[in-house]
């Protein structure tokens, strides 16, 4: 008898502690774009100790992947690296999915070669284009095929999978088309992999987010681009922000759903998002939007969270 009533409670004890408080716990699941995650686990890890109850995950599948998640209703917010894309938000539709894109910061995407690249100090828009369109497969094979004086060397080509936002915006802003690329490139989603692929290879030619050349400066040589008349500009926080380093700026987003809006605790984390993303940024690599634009994403997802909750109301 003494045993059986230690045993109840015991029981008790936990279910008590399991359910009160101190030790419920809920979950927020992120996913997306590799880009968008060292912004997003930055702020998660700060969010973390404001609100230790809530576990906030953070993956790194590529916006495509992310957006194949979002759409279905696996994940409560997607990073994007891109806009969703039409054929993405009729899947939504049918799943009976309502979403609001909001912005968080501005990106460069940055060029980079090998740090005992010696022959490259620029390069055009147009020679990118050259590089990296479907034609160029089998016939832009060697450094003195881009241009004349460069070396008669291979050119060795990393960047994102076509599962990422990166290599989206990268395509459509130098090919003109997004999507459209040869084919024969080392490609991974995750951007780290590419950063070590062209830190140990003197022939690459690799692009990725700016924030990931920022933390390996002493592994890579960045490549001023060279757009038309102008003058070759350099990814920096500067030119980012003013708009002169074009056309390799841009937006960087999440999603939210509205199932994840009616959730006091996504509700609570994406307003500490915004209303903490214009420092965190900065420590990451990344440009911050100007004040009132973070105001202006914060008073949208008041707007939306409202009308999800009426919403829910109604059909209830």
């Amino acid at each position: 008898m003494v045993k059986k009533i230690f045993v109840l409670i015991l029981f008790s004890g936990v279910f008590l502690y399991s359910c009160g408080s101190g030790g419920s716990t809920e979950q927020i699941q992120i996913d997306g774009s590799s880009t968008v995650f060292p912004l997003t686990e930055a702020i998660a890890e700060e969010y973390r100790s404001e609100a230790p109850n809530v576990r906030v995950t953070v993956g790194r599948s590529g916006t495509g992947g992310g957006f194949q998640k979002f759409i279905r209703g696996d994940i409560d917010i997607n990073n994007a690296s891109r806009e969703i894309k039409e054929s993405e938000v009729e899947v939504a539709r049918e799943n009976g999915i309502e979403f609001l894109e909001l912005s968080v910061a501005y990106d460069g995407l940055s060029v980079v070669v090998h740090p005992d690249n010696d022959w490259v100090d620029y390069i055009t828009v147009e020679e990118l284009r050259k590089i990296w369109e479907p034609e160029a497969q089998g016939e832009i094979m060697n450094w003195s095929d881009v241009r004349e004086e460069w070396p008669d060397r291979p050119i060795n080509l990393y960047g994102p999978g076509t599962a990422s936002g990166t290599y989206d915006y990268f395509t459509e802003a130098i090919v003109g088309e997004s999507g459209a690329s040869r084919g024969d490139f080392t490609a991974s989603e995750d951007d780290n992999v590419l950063v070590q692929g062209v830190s140990t290879d003197q022939n690459a030619l690799g692009f990725f987010g700016l924030a990931y050349y920022e933390e390996n400066t002493e592994k890579l040589k960045v490549v001023p681009v060279k757009n038309g008349d102008k003058d070759p500009v350099e990814p920096t926080v500067q030119t980012v922000s003013n708009n002169t380093y074009t056309p390799l700026s841009r937006p960087l987003f999440i999603y939210v759903t509205d199932k994840a809006a009616q959730q006091s605790t996504t509700k609570d984390f994406v307003n500490f998002y915004l209303n903490n993303a214009s420092n965190v940024t900065r420590s990451v690599g990344y440009v911050a939007m100007p004040d009132s634009l973070y105001q202006k994403e914060l008073n949208k997802f008041e707007k939306f969270s409202a009308q999800s909750v009426s919403d829910t109301t109604v059909a209830e």
